[in-house]
Order: structure tokens, then sequence, then C-alpha cells
């Protein structure tokens, strides 16, 4: 028997409790991934091809961008086509008629500013929506400037978008960037490229790893070293080439569903082919140290990557502690954490995770806001959140706050609730999740016991 569609009016969203969650998923392409093979292959000789990509607002920023520098890019959204990515080189990108504007995406900002600061003679200017206008570029365009030579303005001394590159020979040097972040490290390896000598960059921890993966798959000289991988070094002087890429599920949207499961009484799902890249399963890390029934299976290597099935279960879950040394390899799927945090037996704590309140919106305000909402005790500190449980949410009238990661974990929490509960704000999920709310209507089955 399936349940009753969800509501949805307009930019809204009413949920009903009392309902598990049962079926098959296969979650949209990962989006890092997307990212990077549109950019990779864009400055490679000959043809890229990109199996399974997802087609979201943020990937499709980073192709408008690059279109806008002559590249040719085959439309994105046909689920039997794979996106065709006609190469320039790594000096083949011209100089835009116009603002190349990112929306919302802060990865196609900051890998645009390494790509194009070593463009020599040829000048850029990058926008974004208000969101992106707030978060801190300075991260990138600082060690860009201060240690490769990067001509980068804007407001804010150059740290805050609108930013201004004009394009020139880079140097090389080692750099030792303030923060773990896949960003920085992806833009300062794109801007070695074309350096006069090799790029080392060294992180605090150990970030994604999708650029080095992907680099030396497209036939760039990279090498990795140093513990788990932080030190990276990048020589110039080898062209791209061309490559098919397969793209598998992001494990980031499939974390919503492993929580929404875990949670929800009744519940039981299959996620097919997702990324398993271990630079981003600090999420499966947690559910297992949770207690939580989850399995994988089918385990095996495309692109590169390593991908499987997921299967997760409802169960009883204990608490979990996250560090600033985990936070890089889970740092998206903190916002449903928190949700599943409030259905566990224990104190739940996360700390280290202040690159939080940088993200599009400051993810440990709004989910501490919108969880208290809905009757929760939460605990917000300068880097985390602290989490009692378990607790009794009631239903309530919820806001993402322009956030499509708040809005997707508000909707496992809606679903564990005392009564409906409206979610304002749900157009934000197809940033990195289109279809979702439909996907949800599917897998939602009646009968579920509220807790």
């Amino acid at each position: 028997m399936m349940s009753a569609p969800l509501q949805i009016e307009g930019n809204s969203i009413t949920i009903e409790p009392g309902h598990s969650l049962q079926g098959e998923v296969r979650v949209p392409g990962d989006k890092s991934i997307s990212h990077r093979a549109l950019l990779f292959g864009a400055v490679a000789e000959g043809v890229t091809t990109i199996h399974g990509m997802l087609a979201a607002e943020d990937p499709c920023r980073t192709a408008e961008c690059l279109r806008a520098m002559g590249v040719a890019i085959s439309p994105i959204g046909d689920k039997d086509q794979p996106v065709a990515v006609e190469g320039v080189g790594l000096d083949g990108l011209q100089e835009p008629g116009d603002i190349l504007d990112c929306g919302n995406s802060g990865t196609t900002m900051r890998l645009l500013l390494g790509l194009l600061a070593g463009r020599r003679g040829r000048y850029f200017v990058l926008t974004g929506d208000g969101s992106l206008r707030r978060r801190p570029m300075g991260r990138v365009s600082r060690p860009l400037c201060h240690a490769m030579g990067a001509r980068i303005d804007g407001r804010a001394n150059g740290t805050l978008a609108p930013l201004t590159v004009s394009g020139c020979q880079l140097q090389g040097g080692v750099i030792g960037t303030s923060v773990a972040s896949a960003q920085v490290k992806s833009a300062l390896l794109l801007a070695g490229l074309t350096a006069s000598s090799e790029v080392s960059v060294i992180e605090p921890n150990c970030s994604r790893d999708h650029s080095e993966r992907m680099l030396k798959a497209f036939g760039a000289n990279v090498q990795v070293s140093g513990d788990y991988g932080r030190h990276v070094r990048i020589t110039p002087g080898q062209s791209l080439r061309g490559q098919a890429v397969h793209v598998p599920g992001d494990i980031s949207s499939a974390a919503f569903w492993l929580v929404g499961a875990a949670i929800t009484p009744g519940s039981r799902l299959r996620l097919h082919h997702v990324g398993l890249n271990p630079t981003r399963i600090g999420a499966l890390e947690v559910l297992r140290a949770m207690g939580a029934q989850l399995r994988v299976e089918n385990q095996t290597q495309i692109t590169g990557e390593p991908v499987g099935d997921l299967v997760i279960e409802h169960g009883p879950l204990g608490p979990f502690s996250i560090d600033a040394d985990l936070v890089p390899r889970l740092v998206d799927e903190i916002p449903v954490l928190a949700v599943a945090a409030l259905f566990a037996e224990g104190t739940s704590r996360i700390q280290g995770a202040r690159e939080l309140r940088v993200k599009e919106t400051d993810r440990l305000a709004v989910m501490t806001r919108q969880l208290r909402a809905m009757g929760a005790v939460v605990e917000e500190t300068a880097d985390g959140l602290v989490i009692d449980g378990p607790q009794r949410l009631r239903g309530a009238r919820l806001d993402s706050e322009t956030d499509h990661r708040v809005a997707m974990s508000l909707a496992m929490a809606a679903l564990n609730a005392h009564g409906p509960s409206q979610i304002q704000g749900i157009d934000a999920a197809d940033v990195s999740y289109p279809g979702f709310w439909q996907q949800l209507g599917q897998l939602r089955m009646p009968g579920a016991q509220e807790s």
C-alpha cells in the first residue's frame, strides 16, 4: 500500500509523521566530482565524457562559466546521454565578454580562482548570489597572491566577491594551508598546472582527494605523501588528456537517507552505486560508531573511485563524538548527523566544526535555531554542538534559510516528529539534489510507529 503524496505548495512542503522509509535509492552523481570533471575536461586536450554527472544548480554554474570562456559543453540533464566537454588545453580559455556568475556555488568560485589566475594577459570578474558574496574567499586568494604571485582583487582586500583576476605567470613554492579544505587545495593545484615550478600544498588535516585522483587520471604529474596524504605536489609541464569519467552517487546526498532510515521505525533502504572515497566516508564511520544497522555490499572501483551499495535499517543508536580530525571527512553531513543525535541514547558532541559557520549559511546556528523550533534541546558552541538524546520532537513551521543541506536534514527530523511539520524554502535542495522531494514521497511507506 502506497502512502499519500507529500503536500507541496509553492516553495514549502508539509510532512506528516508515521511513515517509514523503504525501497531502493539511486542518489544523484557526486557534486565534487562533477565540478572537477567539467573543469579538468575544459583545460584538457580532446573530449571528456562525463557519465552520471550531477545535473544540479552548482555544477551547471561551473558549466556556464566555462562556456562563457569558449568551452563547448553538451546539454546537461539527459540521463541517457553523457555530458561531453571539448577541451581547449591548458592555455585555451578565452577572456569572457561578461562577468562570470557562480550563483551559490563556492566550489565554482574557489576552483575558478585557481584555474584563471595563471591565464596570462586575460582578465576575469567573478561574482555570485548574496550568500556567496558573503562567503570567505581569502583562504584561496591570499595563498594564490602571496605565495604564487597571482593578481586577485575585490571587496575586503580581495577576500569577498565580486573578485577580479588579472591572469599572469605564477610561481611555484611550498604552501601551508590554514584549513583542511579540498576547495583551497584544488584551487592551488589548478594554479600549479601552469606555474613556473612545482607547487606543494600541505594541509593541517587531510581533506577529500578527488582532485588528486582525477588530475592523475588526466595525466598531470601529481604526487601525494605525508601523514594520510596531507602533502600534495604538482609539477607543471604535463598536458591533460580528455577522459571518460564515471561519477558515482554522492555520499553527502546518501547521508540524508542513511540517517533517515536509521532513526525512522520500520525503515530499510538500499542505496546503489554510492562513492566510498576514504576521504569522504566519515559519516559512515559515525553511524557505525552509533551502532547503526549499516552494511556495504558490491564494492568495486570506477574511474579511480571506490563505490558500493549501502544497506541500512532502523535500529537503536548510541551517541557519537566528532572532532577536528574527522570534520574534513564529513563536513557536509554534520547537519543531518545532528538530527541523528536527537534519537541516540546519550550525549553526542560535535567540535572542531567552525567551518560550518561559513557555508551557504551558518549551519551550526541555523540547525540549532530550526531544531529548537521543534522543541529540541541543542547546545551551540563556538565550533560545534552538544545534543543529549533521545528527545521528543514536535511538528513545527521550519525554514531551510536557503540552505540545501538544512532543508533535507529537517525533512528527516520531520518524519519523526509528533505532528505535521511545514518546511519553507524547499527549492534550496535543487542546489545539490534535484528531485529529492519527489524521491522522499516515493520512499515513504505507511505504518511506521512513532517513537
